[in-house]
């Protein structure tokens, strides 16, 4: 299902997103790498292939003319769009109220990773659909699946997580309704909820920190690869029947 078809893939210059280009390029499909235009994202794209297989979209997810240009790309580079995987995303780490310092949490914080995580998350869905719909259904049916990252926050969020908790929250809890506001036009809705995993922000960590943080989690008692949480974004695409749902891929970590 990833021959010869093409994926769009926020977030895609580091991390999760750019473990995600990895496969599909690798698999056969085509992608447009969306990523703010100052990251590496280009460098990327470039060392992956040529604009046949991979080209960069300078995208902000919040703006609605930035995501539209990405939708035009991938239109006039590779004529349709089958898959939206989307990884972008931001968090902050700060108490509802710090009480020895007297100091709320930042009101713009809160609203910064609520409108990137979620608006944004919720805006590169509701303009790619459309592009997706003109699609001809295959044999089952279908036209396209969009794939969104959650965080095991949404479930046992931290101290401090109140703003990504939330952001991540809201992205679980409209996976069911996009999927079925969806179900008609042959499109799927499925999001997966990461666990700890090796990213740039985990990867700043002093050695110390990381082994206790891989000490927490059950089995493997390790930090996830990237190219796992790649392994599953392939998964879902190439399995009908997930639809609606939120997949937990943590290694049985329950945070406490």
């Amino acid at each position: 299902m990833l021959k010869g078809a093409v994926g769009l893939v926020t977030g895609g210059a580091s991390g999760l997103g750019k473990a995600t280009v990895e496969r599909l390029v690798a698999q056969g499909a085509r992608v447009v790498l969306c990523d703010l235009a100052n990251s590496k994202g280009l460098e990327v794209a470039k060392c992956l292939g040529d604009e046949d297989k991979v080209v960069f979209a300078p995208v902000n997810i919040t703006k609605e003319d930035d995501v539209q240009n990405a939708l035009k790309l991938a239109k006039e580079k590779y004529g349709k769009l089958n898959y939206v995987v989307n990884c972008a995303g931001i968090g902050v780490a700060f108490k509802t109220y710090n009480f020895k310092k007297k100091l709320p949490h930042h009101l713009e914080d809160f609203s910064k990773v609520m409108q990137v995580n979620t608006i944004g998350t919720f805006n590169v869905i509701r303009l790619a659909v459309g592009l997706i719909g003109e699609n001809q259904p295959n044999s089952n049916g279908e036209r396209g699946v969009v794939i969104n990252t959650a965080s095991i926050a949404a479930f046992d969020g931290q101290m401090g997580q109140a703003a990504y908790a939330a952001s991540k929250g809201a992205l679980v809890s409209m996976t069911l309704p996009l999927a079925r506001d969806l179900a008609v036009e042959g499109i799927r809705v499925v999001t997966i909820a990461p666990g700890l995993f090796k990213t740039p922000l985990l990867n700043e960590l002093p050695p110390k920190v990381i082994s206790y943080l891989e000490s927490c989690v059950p089995f493997p008692s390790r930090l996830g690869n990237p190219a796992e949480f790649a392994q599953m974004v392939q998964a879902v695409i190439e399995n009908p029947m997930l639809n609606g749902e939120t997949i937990r891929l943590d290694g049985a970590l329950r945070m406490t």
